[in-house]
């Protein structure tokens, strides 16, 4: 006979609510490691602007933490601020570092800066100011 220790499947069900909760989140996370490892074409727009590498850094870290916490909060009534801070902002900027030493370490075509990693965390930042004026104006009405 044959028993189902229900202990089994609770990684996978944990797994599928995550991808439900926060799946545009999710989405961003994967396209971000693509775009943060594939070889890049040289953009002659980019020469022109300057600093458009720290720009963009910034706008697609400080998108990914935006979407992180409106997908959290408009799935839950009482948001869990522990959740927003080690989601919304702890992990897009380990996952920034974490994509600069990948970059520096397991590409030929990309090179690591800890200048893109700043840019990279002050996009979350500016994304949880954001959030938490966003999150006291919820409160309020």
């Amino acid at each position: 006979m044959y028993f189902c220790n229900k202990s089994q499947n609770y990684p996978v069900q944990m797994f599928k609510k995550l991808i439900q909760k926060h799946f545009f989140c999710l989405t961003l996370v994967a396209a971000i490691s693509i775009l943060s490892l594939a070889p890049m074409p040289e953009i002659k727009m980019a020469q022109q602007v300057p600093l458009a590498d720290k720009w963009a850094h910034m706008l697609m870290y400080g998108v990914l933490s935006t979407v992180f916490w409106f997908e959290h909060l408009f799935k839950h009534n009482r948001p869990a601020y522990s959740r927003l801070f080690i989601g919304g902002m702890i992990l897009p900027i380990l996952m920034g570092g974490a994509m600069e030493l990948m970059q520096a370490n397991l590409t030929t075509c990309r090179n690591g800066d800890w200048l893109d990693f700043a840019a990279n965390s002050i996009g979350v930042l500016i994304a949880c100011g954001l959030g938490g004026i966003f999150l006291l104006v919820r409160k309020r009405a």
